[in-house]
């Protein structure tokens, strides 16, 4: 890379990078600047953004009413700790969330990332029995090809063969990882196995509609349904983990609403700052928060990240929630998702393709396999656009409200550098 800032080279010495090998990794590029779905790399170039910043930035970056908020919000009160103070912002976007969601959700606890959001909703469930003296029940239910997050907790709950984790099998906390209740078959030994465990289960979690990180993976509403029923009959808690899902991503503003599946806690992060602030929720149902309301302070919820609620990241939020309502976000996710299925849909034909499916604002191209990863991801660059393919994976997920040249330019680049494999 040419024209390496100063502070390029003296900060790579000592910085550590997300899921990198760091001995054999290319140089990383730098980015000076952002707007709408573009990135400007330091040497000048800009690249379009095709996967949105690990899927936050649903409504473009820079976006102005976002950073005016911000910039108010700063000017006033950056943070102060939600311990014996609270403040407009995180009210405000509490009983925001809680009026998009259904009726029952109705608490709010904010973190600032999308693991410890799924940390605190295992936590809630856990600490909901055993506040009721039901000190059995201390597993939970997970799916193959799922992912729910990097922390200790979250791990263990992921796909232990197919996932990021698997050294760490033996070591973790033990769960039950079984397969999506897809059809007839699967969901007859879903349903056995639940009923047969429930009395060690706390929670079923589940990515509806899509499993992202664990290889943009579909299934449908019927599968949540099944899995809700199954829930409801042992009375077992059901957390939806909406953290990609969420806000647009699968089509309606979350994915649980596309059959009314209403989960007893649900979790949401990536777009809920609009890209612009770390900030996650786990959002409770009344009965749950119900078996924590108690004259007993050891039947409190004991859980308090130090940024939690964060008012810069809630003023981010609010803002965010505000273009949701002024702007016709889940109509562009929509047509989006029409010009990916048609456009990404001649990548069919290229050598080792084996599917190509869109849902909502979600491209995947899977392939047989990704034999030179890093190589892949350079030729995107090398054609003017940001994606990043994981594992035999080459997916799209653009701010909802990409230009459609911008979007065009994502499909074909993905097209034409899979066709010269």
């Amino acid at each position: 890379m040419s024209a390496r800032p100063q502070w390029y080279d003296s900060g790579l010495e000592h910085i550590w990078l997300p899921y990198t090998q760091m001995k054999t990794m290319r140089p990383p590029l730098a980015a000076v600047r952002t707007y709408g779905s573009r990135i400007v790399l330091a040497d000048g170039r800009e690249l379009i953004d095709g996967v949105g910043s690990w899927w936050t930035a649903c409504h473009g970056y820079n976006h102005p009413h976002i950073a005016q908020a911000v910039r108010h919000q700063l000017s006033h009160m950056p943070h102060v700790m939600l311990g014996g103070l609270v403040h407009e912002p995180a009210l405000k976007l509490a009983h925001r969330l809680c009026d998009l969601l259904p009726p029952s959700l109705t608490r709010v606890f904010f973190s600032d990332s999308g693991s410890v959001a799924v940390e605190v909703a295992m936590k809630m469930a856990l600490q909901y029995h055993l506040n009721a003296g039901r000190t059995g029940r201390t597993k939970f239910v997970a799916f193959r090809g799922g992912y729910h997050g990097d922390t200790l907790g979250t791990m263990a709950v992921c796909d232990p063969e197919e996932g990021m984790h698997a050294m760490f099998s033996g070591i973790l906390n033990e769960h039950f990882i079984v397969d999506l209740p897809r059809d007839d078959d699967t969901a007859s030994r879903f349903d056995a196995f639940i009923a047969q465990h429930a009395h060690e289960i706390a929670a079923i979690l589940v990515e509806p509609l899509v499993q992202g990180a664990g290889g943009m993976l579909f299934h449908d509403e019927h599968c949540l349904l099944r899995i809700r029923e199954a829930a409801t009959r042992n009375h077992v808690l059901l957390i939806a983990d909406e953290i990609f899902t969420g806000f647009g991503r699968t089509g309606p503003m979350f994915a649980c609403d596309v059959c009314d599946v209403v989960p007893d806690i649900v979790t949401l992060g990536k777009g809920l700052s609009g890209g612009t602030l770390p900030l996650a929720a786990t959002v409770a149902n009344s009965e749950i928060f119900a078996g924590f309301w108690s004259d007993d302070p050891g039947q409190a919820l004991m859980h308090g990240p130090t940024f939690m609620g964060n008012a810069l990241a809630c003023a981010a939020a609010n803002a965010s929630l505000d273009l949701f309502e002024s702007e016709p976000r889940l109509i562009q996710s929509a047509e989006a998702g029409k010009t990916m299925a048609h456009m990404l849909g001649h990548a069919l034909t290229a050598p080792g393709v084996v599917d190509v499916r869109v849902r909502g604002c979600i491209g995947v191209v899977e392939l047989e396999r990704i034999e030179d990863l890093n190589g892949l991801k350079q030729a995107f660059v090398d054609e003017g656009v940001f994606v990043r393919p994981f594992r035999n994976i080459v997916y799209l997920t653009p701010a909802l409200n990409i230009a459609q040249d911008d979007l065009e330019k994502l499909c074909t680049s993905i097209v034409a550098v899979l066709k010269r494999r």
